[in-house]
Order: C-alpha cells, then structure tokens, then sequence
C-alpha cells in the first residue's frame, strides 16, 4: 500500500485527485504495475489509476486475464473500475478509504460479489484507510481553497 500512496501523492503534481494504485503479484509481491489519476493531466474520462495500472499489467503479463494478481488501492473503486477488476479476472482487491459517494465494492455498491456478473472479486477493505482519506480530504481542501 505504500507504493500506492506514493503514487497518489504524484497525481496532485498534476492537479489530479490523488489516487494510485499498483497491481501485484498474489504470489511472489512482485510488482507489475504502478499508476495514479491521470483525467486531468490527459484530459481523459477512462484515466483512473486503476483502469491504467491495469492496462500496463496486462500489457506487462501479456494477457488480460489477471486471476494471479492484486490490485491494490488508496481509494474503493468507481462502478467503471470495479467493472475493469471484474472483466480483468483480478484474483484479489486491496483498498484504502472507502468511498460513500461512488465506491463499487462495498460501500455504495457491490459490483465485486453480484452473483449476476461472470466473475466474482475477492475484496479487502480499510488498509491504510486513514492515509488516503487524508490525502483526498487535504486535496480537496486546498482547492475549495
């Protein structure tokens, strides 16, 4: 999770809300992947840490099935991350803050177990929750200003 917040802190570099994330083998620790937000700096919808730790996992691995692998998180993933992790095939979720206002997998919603989806993703909860909430809590109020 370390790397993760470190990752978020380099998105407000660039006037993003930090949030990073890495993917990791479940196995070894190694580590495949690292991003933070990236919406501002490329000025694209889709650039969330997670969408893009994931590309660079699977482009790393050559495959997009990622069943070995953890994505790890400072913030509980939107409904278009969450739906990435599942289409991904990720073994294992790990995230930070929980997030009330469009967390997926568990807090607003719960697209990670929906025994409709294809693929059902383990999830954990609240580590380091308290570090990335202080990083989204003092971002956003040094822009409300």
């Amino acid at each position: 999770m370390d790397l993760a917040l470190l990752e978020a802190e380099a998105a407000i570099a660039h006037g993003d809300v930090p949030v990073g994330a890495i993917v990791v083998n479940i196995e070894t620790g190694q580590v495949i992947a690292s991003r933070h937000n990236e919406r501002e700096l490329t000025q694209d919808t889709t650039a969330h840490a997670e969408i893009l730790a994931l590309r660079d996992a699977s482009i790393a691995i050559g495959s997009w099935r990622l069943n070995e692998y953890a994505l790890v998180v400072t913030l509980e993933p939107c409904p278009m991350c969450a739906g990435a992790c599942i289409n991904s095939r990720i073994g294992l979720v790990v995230f930070g803050a929980a997030d009330p206002k469009a967390g997926a997998m568990g807090t607003l919603y719960n697209l990670s177990c929906d025994p409709r989806l294809n693929h059902e993703v383990q999830v954990v909860s609240g580590i380091h929750a308290a570090e990335g909430a202080l990083l989204l809590t003092n971002y956003f109020a040094k822009r409300r200003g």
